[in-house]
């Protein structure tokens, strides 16, 4: 009789246990896993596309495993359902800062979800090969946590126009102190700086949370001559969420662009020499801010150029670009060209107006029709439209500028800036190592580098170009604002960004609309240095009744 009350019992509590586990299976989100595919025939046609520079030799990177991306956040995901993601949805995507502000002061959305949401999203589209942009290279272990400490805050009267919990990626050529920094070459993988960025740590003192690290084209775009925006051995090629394989990404902030269009993140930082923010931003449907140099640290980021380098905010709106760049600013000691700086960039945007403002029109363009009708809507709204023919002024010089200083500035950054394994020295190492694994390492080669090793331009020859250059590039933009009395320049995408970026002036760009193609094109401001407050109150005028921007319909 004890036995069969036993064995009763038994299968009693079996069944009991089979309906939890049941119970607890049905609660847990399956796991996620990413799978290599064959890329033979997506890459046979690939190389059918008109433009040589699309023709890509590979998708996926053959040096990343993706499951490494994510696989930290298995536990902390697993009862975070696709019906949650959903749920969060109409709170989070294409949503600004101040409704996100909003949304966790009404306890509609936590710190910890909006984070868990981005996680989530990313891996769900970036572990399908048919959806996947490449676009995220790393994520930072401790954002769930940090997420879930300030929201243990409390009910904190947070300021709407705060960047307070706002989860935020970083392009991978910025120090952080628990992550990789690469610049996309398998040469960085292995380079772990013990401390970030000046400017990371501004935004971590402001209390974002950094989400994580994104893909670029390697080194800065400023490695391999007519390859593919987007790529890097690290990360794989990055892929435009309008046009996957279709559109180019635009470079070299081709991750940040395309993550912040995808919506993986609140906003991205990106860093530009000569285009490298505005590019991406314009292909991408985003607002782009190239600050003045020195307004922004560069210290703690793998250089190009010390004379032209600048970080910058890219973001779905322009207050969003305004606060992001508030939480940035700062003087930095290590940084030469840095400047202190007190401004609110948010300040002035609520009511910004473009009565009266006088802006340049530069003739050639208007036979675009969006910037024709961005035109007509500047004029609608108030502002003086000023036709200009810009003159011709070349820029002799311009890549012996870039050679010579990264030349100079890579040693630098190795020495002061990257982690203790890092044994290479300088470019010439870089190409040494290349070589060894040119497949993986450098499949469409490395011309740019073997031209910097191949620089003799002495200090003083520097010295002279960079000062001849910054004159050719203002004379460019002074003449015509001087002879008009203009507040800025109105440009397309990064048409002339190798003039801004020799001048040192700032540049704004935002979304006019979209080819009929789909492809996502830009308008883009240009001021003199330090007029950024100038630049966003234009900006935000601009978009207050002119917001073309739309999300990538695979990516709702």
């Amino acid at each position: 009789m004890k036995n069969l009350f036993f064995l009763a019992f038994l299968a009693l509590t079996l069944i009991s246990c089979k309906s939890e586990t049941e119970k607890d299976t049905a609660d847990t989100a399956p796991a996620v896993v990413w799978e290599r595919n064959d890329e033979t025939a997506e890459l046979e046609e690939q190389a059918e596309h008109e433009l040589e520079r699309m023709q890509f030799k590979l998708i996926n990177s053959k040096f990343l495993d993706k499951n490494t991306i994510w696989n930290e956040f298995d536990e902390e995901l697993a009862d975070f359902t696709e019906e949650k993601y959903d749920s969060l949805k109409p709170l989070i995507l294409e949503k600004n800062i101040p409704e996100l502000q909003r949304s966790v002061q009404e306890g509609k959305l936590s710190y910890e979800e909006l984070t868990k949401f981005y996680i989530y999203r990313i891996r769900k589209f970036e572990s399908d090969n048919d959806l996947s942009l490449n676009a995220v290279i790393a994520l930072n272990p401790d954002v769930v946590e940090d997420a879930r400490e300030l929201d243990a805050r409390g009910k904190l009267r947070v300021n709407e126009n705060s960047i307070y919990g706002m989860p935020v990626l970083l392009k991978d050529n910025i120090n952080t102190d628990n992550l990789p920094t690469t610049a996309g070459a398998i040469a960085l993988a292995e380079n772990n700086p013990s401390e970030n960025a000046f400017i990371v740590q501004r935004l971590k003192d402001h209390k974002a949370l950094i989400l994580g690290k994104v893909n670029l084209s390697e080194w800065a775009y400023y490695f391999c001559e007519g390859c593919p925006l987007g790529y890097s051995a690290v990360g794989g090629q990055t892929l435009n969420p309008y046009g996957r394989k279709q559109f180019e990404t635009g470079g070299s902030s081709s991750g940040s662009g395309v993550a912040v269009a995808a919506n993986y993140a609140v906003a991205a930082v990106g860093t530009e020499t000569a285009g490298s923010i505005l590019s991406p931003s314009s292909k991408n449907s985003v607002v782009g801010l190239k600050p003045t140099v020195g307004l922004l640290s560069r210290s703690g980021i793998v250089p190009i150029s010390s004379t032209l380098d600048t970080p910058g905010p890219m973001t779905k709106s322009v207050i969003d670009n305004a606060i992001f760049l508030n939480a940035m600013t700062g003087k930095d000691k290590l940084d030469t060209a840095s400047v202190e700086d007190g401004k609110n960039y948010v300040r002035g945007l609520e009511n910004a107006s473009l009565e009266g403002k006088r802006i340049g029109v530069m003739k050639p363009l208007l036979a675009d029709s969006l910037y024709n009708t961005a035109v007509e809507h500047l004029k609608g709204q108030g502002a003086e439209m000023i036709e200009f023919q810009p003159a011709e002024i070349p820029l002799d010089g311009f890549t012996t500028l870039l050679d010579a200083d990264m030349k100079k500035d890579l040693p630098a950054y190795i020495q002061t800036g990257a982690g203790d394994k890092i044994q290479l020295k300088n470019v010439e190492d870089v190409i040494a190592f290349n070589e060894e694994d040119s497949v993986v390492r450098a499949p469409y080669g490395q011309q740019l580098f073997e031209g910097i090793a191949a620089d003799s331009t002495t200090s003083e020859e520097l010295e002279d170009l960079s000062s001849r250059l910054q004159e050719n590039g203002r004379k460019f933009f002074d003449v015509p604002m001087q002879q008009h009395n203009l507040d800025a320049v109105l440009s397309i995408n990064n048409y002339h960004a190798a003039y801004a970026a020799v001048a040192k002036y700032p540049a704004l760009t935002l979304p006019a609309g979209y080819e009929t193609t789909g492809e996502p094109k830009n308008v883009t401001f240009i001021a003199r240095p330090f007029e950024e407050q100038k630049l966003l109150e234009l900006g935000a005028a601009f978009e207050k009744n002119f917001r073309k921007r739309e999300a990538p319909k695979n990516y709702n």
